[in-house]
């Protein structure tokens, strides 16, 4: 009797988990921007800073920029621009371009996008997984418009 419950016990388990479906879900944070970029953007791969004139690798998350006759890849911004405001300064979303090496049309981004450029008013699709506020640490005149706990001031 006892091996009888046993076997009928095997029957159902193995039954049940050979109906259930298997599910495996994965949460990397490659490509995920940084706080100070633009967010909301589908398939893009790299922000150009015309300022400094320096690219951000999203999926990387390091900076390129010429140096010495060659590109460098790093997670710090150069030692002349190690101040510099990356919330305020303005990024040129590069949503048509995705191979490995964007700096091949430097050139053309430079040309188009001189030192002080300003194209459209840059705007956030969609929000971040975290607390609103932070996003905008820093940015006088966005936290005029947002209280301490990431709300919208009426």
């Amino acid at each position: 009797m006892k091996t009888l419950k046993l076997s009928i016990a095997a029957i159902v388990l193995f039954i049940a988990t050979s109906t259930t479906q298997a599910q495996v879900s994965v949460n990397v944070n490659i490509g995920t921007p940084p706080a100070w970029g633009p967010v909301g953007y589908a398939n893009i791969d790299y922000y150009y800073l015309p300022d400094i004139q320096t690219y951000y690798d999203i999926r990387l998350s390091q900076f390129i920029y010429f140096n010495n006759g060659r590109w460098i890849y790093s997670r710090y911004l150069p030692g002349p621009y190690r101040h510099y405001d990356l919330y305020r300064g303005y990024k040129v979303v590069l949503n048509d371009y995705h191979g490995r090496t964007p700096y091949k049309y430097f050139k053309a981004h430079k040309a188009k996008y001189y030192k002080g450029y300003k194209g459209k008013p840059q705007k956030t699709i969609g929000y971040r997984n975290y607390n609103h506020h932070d996003y905008h640490k820093g940015n006088k005149h966005h936290n005029d418009h947002w209280n301490n706990h990431g709300h919208k001031k009426h």
